[in-house]
């Protein structure tokens, strides 16, 4: 485990405590702070964040099964490393499931959301009219929103399910690929993503849903070439090298 934090007392419900938890230990992990093959420890967890075992131990199942730890017999939680194979594998599958999802919520999303939603994809391509920092959460913000929107409009609460259980996945991939071009203020790839979400929205402004899922693979593809690139590659970040996909639990246990 890292340096010990001062505890996070999370006076929230049960499921945002959870998913505050799954964030944070993400970010940990894709950041470096923690390395592959580190136990995750419950009783350490709880003090850390301020909430008994429980909410821990759910978080802990959550990561399990997007594949960035294992739990193991006898041995608890153990973090995986995180490769850039890894992080292609994620954006494959991420591509097949958005795809659809795009395909089957052409026609089904307010006009009115989209109008506003391509507006705003118009300002975020000009990122100079604003400060880094209000860019930066406003291109998350609308990432976020866009995403969720065609999720939720699809029509197959299968599908928009397994989005929302990899969204957090997804994000934290995100966040971290931005803030590593933040860190040199390289931002191209914010200008890219707007351009690229605009695609998708034009495409479903008119109804083709065909461009519109043509768009959304241009803009999954885009994005993997990012994410791997802010993998580090000195191994002090998780997803073990045992072969296993994202996702894919094998035999873990609490």
């Amino acid at each position: 485990m890292p340096a010990a934090r001062p505890p996070m007392a999370m006076k929230c419900d049960r499921g945002l405590r959870r998913q505050t938890i799954v964030e944070s230990l993400l970010a940990d992990v894709f950041q470096g702070r923690l390395r592959a093959g580190g136990h995750l420890i419950t009783q350490d967890l709880a003090r850390r964040f301020g909430v008994s075992h429980t909410p821990i131990r759910e978080a802990l199942i959550a990561l399990a099964g997007i594949g960035i730890i294992d739990l193991l017999p006898n041995r608890g939680a153990v973090v995986r490393r995180v490769t850039p194979r890894d992080v292609r594998e994620v954006c494959h599958v991420r591509r097949v499931l958005e795809c659809t999802a795009t395909r089957s919520a052409c026609g089904r999303i307010d006009l009115g959301e989209l109008h506003a939603l391509a507006a705003e994809l118009k300002r975020l391509a000009t990122p100079r009219q604003r400060s880094r920092s209000r860019y930066l959460e406003e291109a998350r913000v609308v990432d976020s929103q866009l995403h969720d929107l065609i999720a939720d409009s699809c029509g197959n609460r299968f599908l928009a399910n397994e989005l929302g259980r990899l969204k957090t996945l997804f994000r934290a991939f995100r966040d971290v690929s931005w803030e590593h071009d933040e860190a040199r203020h390289d931002y191209h790839r914010l200008v890219e993503e707007a351009e690229e979400h605009l695609a998708v929205v034009e495409a479903l402004l008119v109804g083709n849903a065909r461009n519109a899922s043509r768009a959304m693979a241009r803009h999954i593809r885009s994005g993997a070439r990012y994410w791997t690139r802010a993998i580090p590659r000195n191994g002090s970040s998780a997803m073990g090298t045992s072969g296993h996909a994202p996702g894919r639990n094998g035999n873990h246990r609490q």
